[in-house]
């Protein structure tokens, strides 16, 4: 018999990854016969500065959005609901809404938000881990969300109130959080332990993306040109290098890039899915040398779906997903020198970072198609119903 699910998701107003996991978890429950409703809202429900400080104020609890979500639970009656992102419209009221119907609850943590006003920890070009183990109030002296001392103010309440209430104890029944490093900088932040459960993103298998040119030649960036994803010290490493390096996509620093970019840069722009599959099958790597604590970024699971090597940040996620001498090339975060280092090797070694693709491409296949996650997401909300069982039977 089917299960009923309930995705829940608070849309940006810039679309993200969480988007696309959003949209990929639910297919690959409605492709296994599951059946799938959603509950969504959007920021640009947030009109005008009297929307701002309403969604300020209500930040940490919305009785509203509780209700909205009662009023969900009652039309769908789901076995099961799963929550990608509850900020900032939804508020973790919601969780107490599937509590009061006796109805599991799942949380994916796409980012640090329960734990960090700014999401990232990450501030000033450098990790910040300040308001795992201090008050979140220390982000309003930084402005850590957005710039603003205001709207850091807004989340520092949300994450102090759900910290002194110790909410993250009782609900939702099981988190989801995408490495285990992200998890135990969870466990750090007050989060328990034993709620916490490993499950990394994953991209549908496609053969066309491991259909590689006949010569593969330089390097590649894919992602935001922004400070947070090391594009200073990828430009800093460039200076010494005489290797080819096309960098996709777009950010504030575009107009550094352009201005720097030397003979061996092209900076490419903004491109669709079927071309970077394309620049991927004609690189020789893949360069990921973010400066904070990366999530799970879906451009490393492109890399690997298409047998493409990672010289990456030996950093958070990127350290425990990328396996030195095998699936890529660590070096250290932020050192221009030792990214050189790690580029001139790829670039005078093809025949081992062909060998690196191909364990990247198994990596793939073992770890990171729908297949093994639907499995492990079963898992997960069979895991979250018995908790919820347990704690009804508990509360009687």
């Amino acid at each position: 018999m089917p299960m009923r699910v309930l995705l829940v998701h608070n849309f940006y107003r810039q679309a993200g990854g969480e988007d696309a996991v959003f949209a990929n978890e639910r297919a690959l429950l409605e492709g296994n016969g599951q059946e799938v409703r959603e509950f969504t809202i959007a920021n640009a429900a947030i009109q005008g500065p009297l929307g701002a400080l309403q969604t300020a104020l209500a930040a940490p609890y919305s009785a509203r959005a509780r209700g909205q979500m009662a009023k969900a639970l009652a039309e769908h009656a789901p076995d099961l609901v799963h929550v990608h992102n509850f900020f900032p419209l939804l508020t973790p009221s919601i969780f107490d809404a599937c509590r009061d119907a006796r109805i599991a609850s799942v949380m994916t943590l796409h980012n640090y938000r329960l734990i960090c006003p700014a999401a990232t920890l990450y501030r000033d070009g450098q990790i910040c881990e300040e308001c795992v183990h201090r008050s979140p109030y220390r982000a309003v002296l930084h402005g850590c969300y957005r710039g603003s001392q205001p709207g850091s103010f807004a989340v520092a309440r949300m994450v102090s109130y759900h910290r002194k209430r110790d909410t993250w104890a009782t609900r939702p029944d099981r988190f989801i959080a995408l490495t285990q490093f992200a998890k135990q900088k969870f466990v750090e932040g007050g989060l328990p332990a034993a709620h916490i459960q490993v499950k990394p993103n994953f991209l549908p298998d496609d053969r066309a993306a491991v259909e590689h040119a006949a010569g593969r030649r330089g390097g590649l960036f894919v992602g935001r040109l922004s400070p947070e994803k090391g594009l200073g010290t990828l430009l800093d490493a460039w200076e010494s290098l005489d290797v080819p390096l096309r960098l996709v996509g777009e950010g504030p620093l575009l107009a550094t890039v352009r201005r720097r970019k030397g003979d061996w840069i092209d900076a490419a722009g903004a491109l669709p899915g079927a071309a970077i599959a394309g620049e991927m099958g004609r690189a020789t790597f893949l360069v990921l040398p973010s400066e904070w604590y990366e999530g799970f970024p879906m451009v490393l699971l492109e890399a690997f779906r298409a047998g493409l090597p990672v010289i990456a940040s030996k950093l958070g996620a990127m350290a425990e997903i990328v396996e030195d001498g095998k699936t890529g090339l660590h070096f250290t975060p932020g050192d221009a020198s030792d990214l050189a280092e790690k580029v001139r090797f790829a670039a005078a070694n093809p025949q081992r970072m062909a060998a690196m693709g191909a364990h990247a491409r198994e990596a793939y296949a073992k770890n990171y198609t729908a297949d093994v996650n639907y499995v492990r997401l079963m898992e997960i909300y069979e895991a979250a119903r018995r908790a919820c069982k347990g704690s009804r039977a508990a509360r009687v």
